[in-house]
Parts: structure tokens; C-alpha cells; sequence
């Protein structure tokens, strides 16, 4: 996680990026997190990193928890149940 050193949160208070509820404070530190990220030279890395081992809280590389979520859900193959393959 050598791309820590040049994460642009890397000087701002963590708690920003963890906002608590989701509405009023909220909204507003989950803007300011992204603004952050939007300006981060390892944004990528961050996100790839939280994509792959998981850190559910937070926002990481521009993306909020929820919105990570929907990307994994989105990437992950799908099994089309019920279906029969050809004989």
C-alpha cells in the first residue's frame, strides 16, 4: 500500500471520509470526500484496493460504500438459474 504516501487524504481528518447517517453533515462530508478523491493521483489504486479486500465503511477512492457495493454486484458473472443448457 506503497500509494498511501501519495493519497490526497493523506493530510485530511479521516473522519471525513467515514460520514456518519445520510442526510445534513452527512451529504456534506460525503461531497467534501469525493472533492478530495476527484483530485487524488491514486484514486484508482484506492478504489482497487477497496474493491478488492473489502473495507465496507467509508469512501474510497471517490466511491462511497454503497456505490462500491453496486459495482461489485454489477461485476459479478451472473447464473442464469433455471435454465437449461442445450443437450
Amino acid at each position: 500500500m506503497e500509494w498511501l504516501r501519495s493519497a490526497a487524504c493523506a493530510g485530511e481528518d479521516p473522519e471525513l471520509f467515514f460520514p456518519v447517517g445520510t442526510a445534513g453533515p452527512a451529504l456534506r462530508d460525503l461531497a467534501a470526500a469525493k472533492q478530495v478523491c476527484a483530485c487524488c493521483t491514486v484514486a484508482r489504486e484506492c478504489l482497487s484496493y477497496a474493491l478488492g479486500l473489502g473495507p465496507t465503511a467509508g469512501v474510497w477512492g471517490g466511491v462511497p460504500e454503497e456505490e462500491r457495493t453496486d459495482l461489485l454486484r454489477r461485476s459479478r458473472p451472473r447464473h442464469d438459474v433455471g435454465r437449461r443448457s442445450p443437450q
